[in-house]
């Protein structure tokens, strides 16, 4: 019989408009996961946010997190496969921000059961960074340093740059990075304010395509189906066995998706995989 993985992004595809988890979509995921089907996640988002939001759908298989820089393995409460930045792409991309005017949330993992330490060095200029901390500084999985830098025996401990704010200025940022060797760029709008320019820097070669197929590789798994709705959703699209986009994604990821199905806003992420594995809900 077919192993299929499925691998569902979560904000605009698995997450509810109010970037929540649903009863529903909870109800059903436990019911996946006790009939043991393979269902995980892959997202931009830390583990400090993931985890809640998925502590009641009983997920029985890691995580991947921070667009593939890691796994979080939810039974054991821990990184795996962690991909840091190495020291001297550290210093080129520390001296790119330096250059403008956006101060990146730098992100450093000391230790795979610690919580992320998160460095700004300066104040939260706009409205999204305050609401980004904001939403986030109570977290117990992430613990916040403003007005402060990593120490230097933090180099080899860098995971991820994360900036956010006017999408010309990211842009502009994202441009000068593309051409730094050593490193992966990851540039979009947010999915709730399009407005909203993000950059995420990481270490070479992290996305969530390689992420999920090394998943794939490790669960035993013949097939792989994954579910998005942004375009840093389209990596993974590109190596899944079937690509599903939800009603509510961007054009440009319907038209790469195999499968389009409902609006995140109607469960139909996990009703999609019930239906495909013949499980009454």
């Amino acid at each position: 019989m077919s192993r299929t993985l499925y691998v569902t992004d979560l904000d605009g595809t698995l997450l509810a408009p109010n970037a929540t988890v649903s009863a529903e979509t909870a109800r059903i995921m436990r019911r996946l996961a006790a009939d043991g089907v393979m269902v995980t996640c892959a997202t931009a988002r830390t583990p400090a946010t993931v985890d809640p939001l998925l502590a009641d759908c009983n997920i029985p298989l890691p995580g991947v997190v921070m667009t593939g820089a890691a796994d979080w393995d939810f039974a054991a409460k821990a990184y795996r496969n962690v991909k840091f930045i190495t020291p001297e792409v550290v210093r080129a991309i520390d001296d790119i921000f330096a250059d403008e005017t956006m101060k990146p949330f730098v992100y450093t993992l000391p230790d795979v059961k610690a919580p992320l330490q998160v460095y700004h060095s300066g104040q939260l200029l706009n409205d999204y960074e305050r609401r980004f901390y904001h939403e986030r500084s109570h977290l117990p999985l992430k613990y916040f340093h403003l007005g402060a830098t990593p120490d230097a025996g933090l180099d080899s401990c860098h995971i991820l740059y994360f900036a956010m704010g006017d999408p010309a200025t990211v842009d502009r940022i994202a441009a000068r990075l593309y051409d730094l060797p050593g490193c992966y760029i990851s540039n979009y709008r947010d999915t709730y304010d399009p407005g909203i320019g993000l950059i995420e820097v990481f270490a070479d070669k992290v996305d969530k395509a390689s992420a999920v197929s090394e998943l794939k590789r490790r669960s035993g798994a013949d097939r792989l189906v994954v579910f998005g709705d942004n375009l840093n959703d389209l990596s993974m699209f590109a190596v899944a066995d079937t690509a599903v986009a939800v009603e509510n994604a961007l054009p440009q990821v319907k038209e790469k998706a195999d499968v389009v199905i409902g609006p995140n806003s109607a469960d139909a992420v996990p009703r999609y995989i019930a239906k495909q594995e013949g499980i009454v809900i």
